[in-house]
């Protein structure tokens, strides 16, 4: 799989391909529907090569800052996705006010044509692009007419829920990962290198693996979740009680984090280890407890749910 991270890095010799373009952040099943029928179109018209247009940082970033909404994948987890949904390569356009202020008609001969050789494009029906977001389906199909490339728009409005990007975030903002893993087609995740925390963890016996939440990333609102912790250096898959959120019960100002307890072990060491944190299901809202012993009885009770709720 390619990442061209700007259209220079393209090869001058790319041949004919089928192009589909979106911001693609999170990979969900409504993507997943677009790029199956743009592997679909690959196959009809001989094309060797799919590759998925992007976008970094998000449009919104760029155009209404105060507006942006937050990140559900890093371009490279993104990246990994596109392949695993059928992706040969990936264009991550570094998006700018002199890319938002290009016609439809600009962005096709700059990007479409005179990059990718596009023989086909495929997007969702209701697809906008170009300055003032100009540009729709019609549009592409009439440029296609005289640039030699089709144009398929996929309706996604064929079940009860139109899975989009902003129902997953929409679905995290109230803590319904379960409701976010069914528009993902799999378990939302936070990855992030575990960091030194207070060690309150350890000193109740549950000793944690922390990982700080960047304000621009999307992650599940504050509370108390069951879910899988990965290590990425080895693989390693453990069952885990996480917590999210700033622990109220304790004085002073903390950044918002994912605090992982790994069921029934307290000898892993993962200071520096790159993790991925996998959320399952929703176990309860944060609290603020006014003392010691009702926090560990109520973390009893959540490793035990988690347990439950894992199979374990």
């Amino acid at each position: 799989m390619q990442i061209w991270r700007d259209v220079d890095d393209v090869p001058a010799d790319l041949g004919r391909t089928v192009v589909s373009i979106g911001n693609f952040d999170g990979v969900h099943l409504g993507h997943a529907h677009v790029l199956r029928e743009a592997r679909a179109a690959a196959e009809r018209l001989g094309v060797d090569t799919v590759v998925a247009v992007t976008f970094d940082p998000h449009p919104m970033a760029v155009l209404r800052p105060e507006h942006a909404p937050p990140t559900l994948t890093s371009i490279g987890t993104r990246a990994g996705l596109l392949e695993a949904a059928g992706v040969d390569a990936v264009l991550v356009v570094a998006f700018d006010r002199g890319v938002a202020g290009w016609s439809p008609e600009q962005f096709i001969d700059r990007i479409l044509v005179g990059t990718l050789r596009a023989r086909a494009v495929v997007v969702g029906a209701n697809f906008r692009f170009g300055a003032k977001a100009a540009g729709d389906v019609a549009t592409l199909v009439e440029a296609g007419s005289t640039r030699d490339f089709e144009t398929v728009g996929v309706a996604l409005d064929g079940g009860p829920q139109v899975w989009s990007s902003t129902y997953v975030r929409q679905c995290l903002a109230t803590g319904d990962v379960a409701g976010a893993a069914e528009a993902l087609g799999r378990p939302f995740t936070v990855r992030g290198t575990v960091v030194e925390g207070d060690k309150r963890g350890r000193e109740l016996g549950y000793p944690t693996a922390n990982v700080p939440i960047p304000p621009v990333d999307a992650a599940p609102a504050d509370g108390v979740y069951a879910g899988w912790l990965t290590r990425l250096d080895t693989g390693e898959r453990f069952p885990a009680a996480i917590s999210v959120g700033t622990n109220p019960t304790f004085d002073g100002e903390r950044e918002r984090r994912v605090e992982s307890y790994v069921l029934d072990r307290d000898d892993l060491e993962l200071y520096g280890v790159e993790v991925e944190v996998a959320f399952v299901d929703r176990l309860r809202g944060m609290v603020r407890f006014e003392g010691i012993e009702a926090l560990v009885e109520t973390m009893h009770g959540d490793v035990r749910r988690a347990r439950e709720v894992l199979g374990g």
